[in-house]
């Protein structure tokens, strides 16, 4: 199936659909599709917001000529149907759900913007831009199929719409269909993602304290981002305090001050750069002896959280030859009921497991009169990079990137690909030596991605899919 021919037939087809491509990641993310359980509803389960964008893929799709199915709003999937039938099929995986906007954007965060060859707005990278052009690439077989060209097994779309906080669309989905015989999600970095660490979240809760001098404390997006922007309200004088890097102090009332502390915001999973806004207001806070005796053990908690993102003041540090060092942040905090609730989100290796990092962050917690509790957690996933599978995208990224000694590798990320017992996370992101320097990554202010890298991972989806199905499997 692949030949030049065929390869001259992709690049001319990219450049027949570009501007619809740009359209429709556009209308995706003009939806502000964050989960919200309190307005959940049946057809609804990751709330009417998450809904809208997955209504809308899912008409982009028969737009494109797919057989689409909904399966009861938790997630959907568009198929070109092969010679195999819907039972036997090759996948892709992308979600249309988002983390919060958050603050610190200098374009609007909720429409496409494009600026010096990039498109911005929150979701173009993570993962509205991928999930459109897997969109794209099945309906470049469609429109084959159409003319009488069918595919050896079923090309299925995946359109996941709860990976951001759980990824409990996809057990739904599991329960009812059976495993594709490969997938992967373009929900990632190139060259390919064969292993992710283990993923790993939990929260500190403190006692009654709240309220001798810190009124609230109040920070971060999701618990799987590090916080970029933290405030407390506390009882003191405004003209009293001192400046400090990082630190904005404000009177709030009589007797109150807002004490805002910024940082540099980030994937949980990436933490080398950032500065957690956590630690900083904690810091700050204890230096001015802005705490009460209960208060003041909490904070120096948080200083502990915050003091690498790599678990070793914590206690909880790992490694291993596969994955690397383990990951550990704090991520949001929030005052609830008089009590100060801070989460963690960790990314560990095979040299440990999640049983052990509950123990040791009881004791921490026990050690400053908190309480802990792990809130969610899978295991290590890693799939052999000389299985066929794997080989065949690898050859289709080198070829195109003209990288031919590009390798697979693993991440402290967790994609859709861990759900599945044959899968990788395959792109679009890849290394940009030019990228301008307003140019924001996932998860954070100004996300942006090249348009020409999503340009060129078109191409690589559709004629990868094809080398897919031309193996036995």
């Amino acid at each position: 199936m692949v030949d030049e021919q065929f390869k001259q037939q992709v690049d001319a087809y990219v450049d027949e659909v570009w501007e619809d491509v740009v359209a429709d990641i556009d209308r995706l993310v003009r939806h502000e599709s964050v989960e919200d359980l309190s307005a959940a509803e049946p057809g609804k389960p990751w709330g009417p917001a998450s809904n809208g964008a997955l209504v809308e893929a899912e008409r982009m799709a028969e737009r494109l000529g797919l057989e689409v199915t909904d399966v009861d709003g938790y997630l959907g999937f568009a198929d070109v149907p092969g010679a195999s039938g819907p039972d036997r099929h090759i996948a892709t995986i992308a979600h249309t759900d988002i983390v919060p906007v958050g603050l610190g954007w200098h374009f609007p965060p909720l429409e496409v913007t494009r600026k010096d060859g990039y498109l911005v707005g929150r979701g173009v990278q993570d993962d509205k831009g991928p999930f459109v052009l897997s969109l794209y690439a099945a309906h470049f077989f469609a429109r084959r199929a159409a003319a009488g060209e069918t595919l050896p097994y079923t090309l299925r779309c995946i359109i996941g719409n709860n990976e951001e906080t759980g990824m409990g669309d996809v057990p739904y989905y599991l329960e009812r269909y059976p495993e594709p015989l490969f997938c992967f999600s373009p929900d990632a970095d190139f060259p390919l993602i064969c292993g992710e660490k283990g993923l790993y979240q939990g929260r500190f809760t403190s006692g009654q304290v709240a309220g001798e001098k810190i009124v609230e404390l109040d920070g971060g997006t999701v618990p799987n981002a590090i916080c970029g922007q933290a405030t407390a309200l506390v009882r003191a004088d405004a003209a009293s305090l001192p400046a400090a890097e990082r630190i904005a102090v404000e009177p709030a009332g009589e007797g109150l001050v807002r004490i805002t502390a910024t940082g540099i915001g980030g994937h949980a999973s990436m933490p080398a750069g950032t500065v957690n806004a956590i630690g900083v207001l904690a810091r700050y806070l204890l230096a001015q002896g802005l705490a009460g005796a209960g208060e003041r053990d909490f904070l120096e908690l948080l200083v502990t959280l915050t003091e690498d993102a790599y678990g070793r003041a914590s206690g909880i540090a790992a490694a291993d030859d596969k994955f690397g060092e383990l990951t550990c942040v704090a991520g949001t905090i929030r005052t609830v009921d008089g009590r100060f609730v801070q989460t963690v989100d960790s990314r560990y290796p095979t040299t440990t497991t999640g049983e052990a990092i509950t123990a040791r962050l009881s004791e921490l917690a026990a050690a400053h009169g908190c309480a802990f509790e792990q809130t969610s957690g899978d295991a290590p996933f890693y799939i052999s990079p000389d299985s066929p599978e794997i080989q065949a995208l690898l050859a289709t990224y080198a070829e195109y990137a003209g990288k031919p000694d590009a390798q697979a590798f693993t991440i402290g990320g967790g994609t859709y690909a861990r759900h599945f017992a044959r899968a990788c996370a395959f792109g679009p992101g890849d290394f940009d030596p030019d990228k301008p320097a307003w140019v924001g990554g996932e998860h954070g202010p100004d996300e942006a991605v090249s348009e020409d890298a999503l340009r060129r991972a078109l191409k690589i989806y559709i004629v990868a899919i094809a080398r897919l199905m031309e193996l036995d499997l």
